[in-house]
């Protein structure tokens, strides 16, 4: 078991821990939980023995093997296989013993090693870690590529799967679903469930927490709570106790009451009454669990928009991808509303953010139509989008090139809402945590009152109160709404229809989440047996004039688009030299004074508009680039 009696743990002069004590029994799944900066990660390092206690005594059986993820990963010369075979410790040494014995020719020690190597079963260790791979999102034709060819997310997935190979009996999990899809996490909680040892469990994914954790371990006011039950108990036993303290109470009361007078004002109103039913179940939830968020640092509410057409856009008879031989989806169909609560759910690579991009008008429609109100105003989240902030901007700065007319004290308080308050609303964006860049571009959305919300995976690297935040003021939005998340709470939530992105195709999914996961498993079995077949003699021959037609075709839209490519990044690094030199004017002390006033609003705007212009002309350039890759591709097959 592991016990801790008394422990402190200071940082500098903060201390994280005083007088917590804790015992885990062996086997326990347990979900560590606290605000950001309380002290998660400094336990996992006491834990992992990286770290003493200040005060107070820590046991851990000495023959327990830890295993826990790496955040960084090196660009290694070595295949994903190969690394992910190197979690097996024991493994790695017996095969490094025989190594030596063979050598030396030490015909009884080989024979040992042999018997050492069978008891723990090494001669399935490829097949092990090959199921690990596959179950985190690689394709069979991945499984030997180089660690330095993949990007950061997929090393993340690499270090994920080469924690899961060890042999471990304490599992130390930090935010393991960051870098991974609604297909992967589901995958990892099955393998969780069927972990032997004790697993503690650091996530900001609460049906994920749900999934896979009998005990919560709470940080809070420097000390550990612990609890029994999996996320959503501790949820609702520690609203119960907060829910003593009336004065705390009486903000989440007029949060209900503001979902109430919705609920009264649209209830009989036909085009709102699909949003009245999903904000009644919202409702009843909330009463629940929302007492255990009543400190939450964040609270806002998505300005009502100005407009609000009906319809807000029409796709028909659509197709997205990148050029006619790399088709993604066909038949599109979508009639876009203001009542429209739309989840996207559909494997990896099936094409749900190509269908966002192609509904935000960042993708044009290879075939089709996509017609929208002249009154559309699109608030769109995605990903790449944290990339285009301004890292030597602040927030105060990014706001007031978005809102010049705005007043300070608005902006300062509209800010404090997304947790940025007092001084840093003027740091620097480039030291910002992934969470904070999230925070801070959703903020910049939800200013322009848009009156449909395009949101993939907006939850990545926010921690469970923001989530909680941001699901309230969905259900309060009274715009259109379509989302990619694999926080299933958040889509259950938020939205009333659910859609399917899946083999070329988008229907409704007619079924809840929990029977998706069951969709999700035949579908992976259906492509096993698909890949299975076509590896059998019966494949049928393939036409080499046909292919070598379609490889000449495909060189020739590889041309325009290798010369778009070139000119785009040529347009990138004038641009971004412009910006560099009216950065380095910015910097004179001297342009502040009262004297440079015009001076220095006229180097703003140059430097906000040479802004836009470099995030438009990324946004072109990564869309080309995309589409060259998609052809590079097909071209090598």
């Amino acid at each position: 078991m592991i016990h801790l009696s008394e422990v402190a743990l200071l940082r500098g002069n903060k201390t994280l821990l005083s007088d917590a004590s804790f015992t885990a029994h062996a086997g326990w799944h347990i979900g560590l939980t606290g605000r950001n900066g309380c002290g998660k990660s400094s336990l996992f390092a006491l834990l992992k023995g990286e770290l003493s206690a200040d005060q107070g005594e820590y046991n851990i059986p000495r023959d327990w093997q830890i295993a826990h993820m790496e955040q960084e990963i090196d660009a290694l010369d070595k295949s994903a296989i190969d690394y992910v075979i190197d979690g097996d410790s024991e493994l790695r040494r017996l095969q490094k013993a025989l190594s030596k014995a063979e050598a030396t020719e030490d015909n009884h020690q080989i024979a040992h090693l042999h018997h050492e190597l069978d008891l723990i079963d090494a001669y399935r260790a490829e097949t092990k870690a090959a199921k690990l791979l596959i179950g985190l999102g690689f394709q069979q034709n991945q499984l030997n590529t180089n660690v330095r060819d993949f990007s950061g997310g997929w090393r993340m997935r690499l270090n994920l799967a080469k924690t899961l190979m060890c042999r471990s009996d304490l599992l130390l999990l930090d935010e393991p679903t960051n870098h991974l899809d609604l297909d992967a996490i589901i995958w990892l909680e099955s393998w969780i469930q069927q972990y032997q040892g004790t697993a503690i469990i650091i996530s900001h994914d609460r049906d994920f927490l749900d999934k896979t954790v009998q005990h919560i371990l709470h940080i809070e006011h420097q000390t550990l709570n612990h609890y029994k039950g999996n996320y959503t108990q501790f949820e609702i036993t520690r609203a119960e106790q907060l829910a003593l303290q009336q004065a705390q109470f009486e903000k989440q009361q007029r949060q209900i009451a503001h979902m109430q007078s919705f609920i009264d004002r649209f209830r009989a109103k036909a085009t709102k009454a699909k949003q009245a039913q999903s904000r009644i179940k919202a409702l009843e939830r909330l009463e629940q669990i929302a007492p255990a968020h009543v400190d939450s640092p964040f609270q806002f509410s998505f300005r009502e928009p100005e407009k609000m057409p009906n319809p807000l856009m029409r796709v028909d008879k659509g197709c997205a991808g990148y050029g006619e031989n790399a088709r993604i989806i066909e038949n599109i169909d979508l009639h876009i509303g203001p009542e429209s609560r739309i989840g996207l759910l559909g494997p990896n690579g099936a094409g749900k953010s190509t269908l966002i991009k192609s509904i935000a008008g960042e993708l044009p429609l290879i075939a089709g139509s996509r017609e929208v109100s002249e009154h559309l105003n699109i608030g769109y989240f995605a990903q790449h989008q944290l990339d285009q902030l301004d890292p030597e901007a602040t927030p105060l700065i990014s706001m007031r090139r978005i809102a010049p007319n705005a007043e300070e004290p608005k902006i300062r308080s509209y800010l404090g809402s997304f947790g940025f308050s007092g001084d840093m609303v003027d740091h620097s964006i480039g030291h910002f945590s992934g969470g904070e860049k999230s925070r801070l571009a959703l903020a910049l959305i939800i200013w322009h009152k848009p009156n449909l919300l395009l949101l993939d995976e907006p939850t990545n690297h926010l921690d469970l109160e923001m989530r909680h935040a941001l699901t309230l003021a969905l259900q309060t939005y009274q715009g259109g709404l379509i989302l990619v998340s694999h926080d299933r709470h958040l889509i259950r939530n938020t939205t009333d229809e659910l859609l399917l992105v899946a083999n070329g195709k988008i229907e409704t999914f007619k079924e809840d989440l929990d029977a998706y996961a069951n969709w999700l498993s035949e579908h992976r079995q259906q492509e096993l047996k698909f890949d299975s077949q076509n590896g059998s003699s019966s494949t049928p021959k393939v036409d080499k004039k046909v292919e070598r037609q379609k490889a000449a075709e495909l060189r020739n839209q590889l041309r325009p688009l290798k010369k778009e490519c070139d000119g785009l990044e040529t347009k990138l690094d004038k641009l971004q030299t412009t910006k560099a030199s009216l950065d380095e004017q910015l910097a004179d002390n001297s342009l502040y004074e009262e004297q440079h006033k015009t001076k220095l609003s006229d180097l703003l705007q140059k430097q906000a508009e040479t802004q836009q212009a470099i995030n438009e002309t990324e946004e072109a350039w990564m869309l080309a680039l995309e589409a060259l890759e998609a052809l590079e591709a097909e071209l090598s097959e």
